[in-house]
């Protein structure tokens, strides 16, 4: 049998971002410099790492992006008049917040403050509510990614079974919405499925595309995959591993060296979903210049 095809999200990631550089190079050619601004607050490490990343990666491709680096102290109504002062200003193309916020901040309350034009993470009612419309505005980045690689590999989910297993707003809602719309790359039949669930495996069985963001490590084996079934798995944890030089590796929801026998297609884990919910924040914040500027080629 043969092993399944590994989706690189590496490998599209840099696609997609070659892309929005001559994109960007387009839009400098008629005097728009699209432009992030970010939000952090305090100093949590994993958040400054994700900042940085999101930082250069905006550079890369030409945006003009600047972190916004507040202490813990800094009060809800700092962050709501500055993201207010940010709405109004037309130069200004995205926004995001790096979550966590302090406890005393209401972290609905700052991100629900940004313009939707502007909600370059595409978390706001309004951009979630076009989305099930069936007239997408911007897309959450992470199931964005996910459609960005079965494009990619020209994965077709025309009639086909799409299985969700997680309900997030930032992954498991939005994917099952996304794959509903009426599109070449969507058309599917979805089921979601979550915790709460009853016969799990007999659900996935069903699934020509299995997508996991459900925050359970490995918890998708080898015997609960359909023959050929293509795998995304957007599960992400730490495992202790003092044979690493950091002292942990990463894996995912899914079981990957078993279910790798049995699928067609695998993203993974690091190296799949990953890269790719980056590159579609930046694709995000080029669409709304655009949008904002009444571009529509």
């Amino acid at each position: 049998m043969m092993a399944a095809k590994i989706i690189d999200g590496k490998e599209v990631s840099n696609w997609v971002k070659e892309n929005l550089k001559k994109e960007v190079e387009r839009l400098k050619q008629r005097g728009i410099t699209p432009s992030l601004k970010i939000f952090l607050v305090g100093e949590n490490p994993a958040s400054v790492v994700y900042v940085g990343n999101k930082e250069k990666s905006s550079k890369n491709v030409g945006i003009d992006a600047e972190v916004l680096s507040y202490n813990e102290s800094v009060t809800e109504e700092e962050l709501l008049n500055k993201i207010k002062e940010l709405n109004n200003d037309p130069k200004v193309n995205g926004m995001i917040v790096q979550l966590p916020l302090p406890s005393h901040i209401d972290e609905d309350r700052v991100s629900l403050a940004i313009a939707p034009e502007k909600d370059v993470d595409g978390f706001h009612p309004h951009n979630l509510g076009m989305l099930l419309r069936g007239t997408p505005t911007l897309l959450p980045a992470t199931p964005y990614g996910v459609l960005q690689l079965l494009k990619y590999y020209s994965i077709e989910t025309q009639g086909k079974h799409v299985v969700v297993v997680g309900r997030s707003n930032i992954v498991g809602k939005p994917a099952s919405v996304i794959f509903l719309l009426k599109d070449k790359f969507g058309n599917a039949t979805v089921t979601v499925c979550h915790s709460r669930s009853k016969n799990l495996a007999e659900y996935i069985k069903q699934a020509d595309i299995l997508i996991v963001a459900v925050g359970k490590h490995h918890l998708i084996t080898k015997d609960m995959v359909k023959k050929d079934a293509v795998v995304i798995d957007v599960g992400i944890h730490r495992v202790e591993d003092p044979t690493k030089k950091r002292g942990y590796r990463l894996e995912g929801d899914v079981k990957f060296d078993e279910v790798k026998e049995i699928a067609s297609y695998i993203t993974p884990v690091p190296g799949g979903v990953g890269p790719m919910t980056v590159a579609m924040l930046l694709q995000n914040v080029v669409n709304a210049a655009k949008l904002q500027n009444g571009i529509t080629d």
